[in-house]
């Protein structure tokens, strides 16, 4: 066990010294927390540069009827064709020219926005949200309904769906569908990539020693499965010093930057009393429970994630992780041991990183369906278990099921780890070969 200790500090000390990884431990965390910060910013941004659209109706009945926002103007042009106005676009100040021929509702060609720029989908579906909205609009008119334009107005509504969570307790808490998705997705794909880069730097180490022969004076004085399970843990050990630096990071970064977003109480509470009064004056107040009450969308984010279960979902993330990483990496140092340089390893990964590949698609159902049929099976095979279960952890995962994927990645690690030994105590002193899966499983099979 001593000899084991000496490989593992020896395999620490090594790669956390390195300055790409002390650039690359202090930088991560400034683009997790970017992914997570950056979308808020540019959620609370405008664009504040004015458009002038010109529009050509030859229907006759747009005019006036497309809602011109803050930055973006409507001019209406009378007796102007299309061709007209293309020779002189380049001098006018139109950032573009609207056409609504007079098929607007049949025809594909009916509304058509020309421009010397690409048009953002947000003028576009603005334009066709007003434009949609006035031909119902005038349907509605030919069943000759009386005070037509104060009904629509009042039939107007915007919905939002607003989640909140029952504990066990019977307590309610703010929670978010989009955070639970957004922390699925974010973490499954970070264990994908960490278990495919810490496997592979195990795999490059071993064939690095094998080459140099540093290997055959080590294995003079440790046994093989010493020094692959040395090797392994070590690389563990840097691996998770560096996640839990980007945790705490990120997590730190992520609340000052999230302090900037959210609104005092006082001045919540004082928007909420508006809110109120104005619909006592209109005749629409209603008692509603202090637990439903509609809060800020900032606030109510960053509620929903004060109310996240971050120990069970970071002590799942790291058990997980850490056992998908053992689980590959014993594999991995199994090819290093059987080839000679990298480009031999093509043909041996491929059936490793098969399961990896297949956890990512199977992943992308977890997030629609985190309790469906697919997704359950795949959280207990072991060998996708490491980011099907990391995908369904932020939604909610029973203990029991918990605690069997957890059972079932460890004995598969302790079996599979057996298995790799034997290859590599063969492998590891063989040279000048390129050897096959089936060479490895006559190696599995040689006697202790």
């Amino acid at each position: 066990m001593k000899k084991i200790f000496l490989v593992i500090e020896r395999e620490f000390m090594t790669r956390v010294r390195k300055k790409s990884f002390i650039i690359m431990t202090f930088l991560t965390p400034f683009l997790f927390a970017g992914l997570m910060i950056i979308p808020m910013i540019i959620a609370t941004m405008e664009d504040t540069k004015e458009r002038n659209i010109a529009v050509i109706d030859d229907t006759g009945i747009f005019k006036s009827k497309i809602a011109e926002t803050e930055y973006l103007k409507f001019t209406y042009l009378e007796g102007v064709k299309v061709a007209d106005i293309q020779s002189s676009f380049k001098e006018s100040n139109y950032y573009a020219v609207l056409y609504i021929g007079p098929m607007v509702a049949s025809s594909p060609d009916g509304v058509i926005l020309y421009s010397d720029k690409q048009p953002s989908m947000d003028i576009t579906s603005h334009i066709a949200s007003s434009i949609k909205n006035e031909i119902e609009t005038q349907k509605l008119l030919t069943y000759k309904i009386e005070n037509l334009d104060e009904i629509l107005k009042n039939i107007k509504t915007s919905i939002r769906v607003r989640t909140i969570k029952w504990t066990e307790d019977g307590e309610a808490k703010e929670s978010s569908s989009e955070l639970a998705f957004g922390l699925a997705y974010i973490l499954s794909f970070l264990v994908y990539m960490l278990i495919f880069m810490f496997g592979t730097q195990v795999m490059r180490g071993v064939i690095e020693e094998k080459n140099s022969r540093i290997v055959e004076v080590i294995v003079s004085s440790v046994k093989p499965f010493q020094l692959m399970m040395g090797k392994i843990l070590g690389i563990a050990a840097v691996s998770l010093f560096q996640v839990l630096v980007w945790i705490v990071l990120t997590f730190g970064l992520v609340n000052i930057a999230g302090s900037y977003f959210t609104k005092s109480p006082e001045k919540m509470a004082t928007q909420q009393q508006a809110v109120s009064g104005l619909m006592e004056q209109q005749g629409m107040a209603q008692a509603m429970p202090e637990s439903v009450a509609k809060p800020d969308i900032a606030n109510e984010m960053m509620s929903a994630l004060s109310n996240v279960n971050f120990v069970l979902i970071i002590g799942g993330f790291l058990f997980f992780f850490i056992g998908g990483y053992l689980l590959y990496a014993a594999m991995f140092a199994a090819v290093g041991s059987a080839v000679d340089n990298e480009a031999d390893t093509q043909q041996l990964v491929l059936p490793i990183t098969i399961p990896l590949i297949i956890a990512i698609l199977v992943m992308v159902s977890g997030l629609r369906s985190p309790d469906g049929a697919l997704t359950f099976w795949f959280s207990m095979i072991p060998f996708t278990s490491p980011i099907i279960m990391i995908t369904r952890l932020p939604y909610g995962v029973p203990a029991w099921e918990l605690a069997v994927s957890a059972a079932l990645l460890v004995i598969t690690f302790v079996f599979m780890t057996w298995l790799a030994a034997k290859i590599y105590r063969v492998g590891i002193l063989l040279y000048g070969k390129k050897h096959t899966w089936k060479e490895m499983w006559k190696w599995m099979r040689y006697g202790s």
